[in-house]
């Protein structure tokens, strides 16, 4: 019996490779070469399941042009590269890879906080450029940590161990404002106490963002919003390109309206709005919260496991649509 063909879209762990050709005759990407979305549904055509991460859009243009797919597996726990709606009207189920990477993702924002309240990247980028002569009292003063009010916008398992490291390590004041109030065990394990968006706003000396992005929370933060913020406060995002409107911040950091950003996502990423790159009060990282070896390896196994369990097993570990699992293909 012949094995069904599956494409990997991007460079992956040998190991996984290894994996995969194990179940599947395997077309891989592992030269990472770029492709147009005309080229990435050209390779689609004849394949049963596909190996994704954020950069893909699979779409009804992308689904129309490869009727034999039957999964796409992403590298990722977020997934609006997928439209969902037309994936589960052709029977195509999407997978993504929760849990493994929760830590990891918690541990790097509270890294960026770190760095942005207490100006790493732009007192690095100074004493670099060889301009530390001196040393004076107010050089590169921060904002505390510590005892500080930490307001998170997207209170999920990444939310939560963000919470607790805030908490626990640091003694801070936690508040959060979600689309579901947490269950009181939850809030006391986590210390956190819920709170409308606009108190979230104007309270928190460090605003996370750790919501999954959607059409509801496009722009979540801008404009009006960055305006209720305190001037003295942070802004984190490591959930998604789109959640801010990177415009308007760049705007309210460089008028000093609020003191500084930490951002590990962007819109229309790898790209990043220019006017960011010319405000000194911002880190900026190229969406590495989850880049540690183990972690990335983990994702990866995971999206190769939903692959294997789906076309192999009939059984995917954590399928997004379960609803066209019981469809005939």
């Amino acid at each position: 019996m012949s094995k069904p063909t599956i494409l990997v879209a991007r460079r992956v762990f040998p190991e996984i490779i290894d994996l995969l050709q194990r179940h599947f005759e395997v077309e891989a990407n592992q030269e990472d070469t770029p492709w147009t979305k005309a080229e990435l549904a050209q390779r689609l055509r004849g394949k049963a399941g596909a190996f994704t991460t954020g950069s893909e859009r699979i779409d009804a243009e992308v689904l129309a042009q490869a009727p034999e797919l039957r999964v796409c597996a992403n590298m990722a726990v977020g997934f609006n590269n997928f439209d969902l709606a037309a994936m589960t009207a052709r029977g195509v189920l999407g997978t993504n890879t929760p849990d493994v990477l929760t830590e990891t993702t918690a541990d790097f924002g509270f890294a960026l906080l770190m760095a942005t309240a207490r100006r790493v990247a732009e007192s690095e980028h100074y004493l670099r450029a060889g301009k530390w002569e001196r040393w004076t009292y107010d050089m590169f003063a921060g904002t505390e940590v510590h005892g500080s009010t930490l307001g998170i916008l997207g209170m999920g398992r990444i939310g939560q161990g963000i919470a607790r490291r805030g908490a626990h390590g640091f003694g801070m004041n936690v508040i959060y404002h979600n689309r579901s109030r947490l269950a009181p065990a939850l809030e006391a394990e986590c210390k956190a106490r819920y709170v409308s968006k606009e108190e979230l706003l104007r309270t928190a000396d460090h605003l996370l963002l750790v919501l999954p992005y959607s059409a509801e929370s496009h722009h979540a933060i801008g404009a009006a919003e960055l305006a209720l913020m305190k001037p003295t406060a942070n802004l984190v995002n490591i959930a998604r390109g789109g959640i801010v409107d990177d415009a308007a911040l760049a705007q309210a950091l460089r008028e000093r309206r609020i003191a500084a950003a930490g951002l590990d996502v962007f819109e229309g990423e790898p790209k990043v709005h220019p006017a960011l790159l010319e405000v000194p009060n911002v880190v900026l990282t190229p969406h590495i919260a989850s880049a540690t070896i183990p972690t990335r390896l983990a994702m990866a196994r995971l999206a190769a496991d939903n692959l294997v369990g789906f076309l192999v097993d009939g059984k995917p570990v954590t399928p997004l649509n379960p609803e066209v699992l019981g469809r005939a293909r």
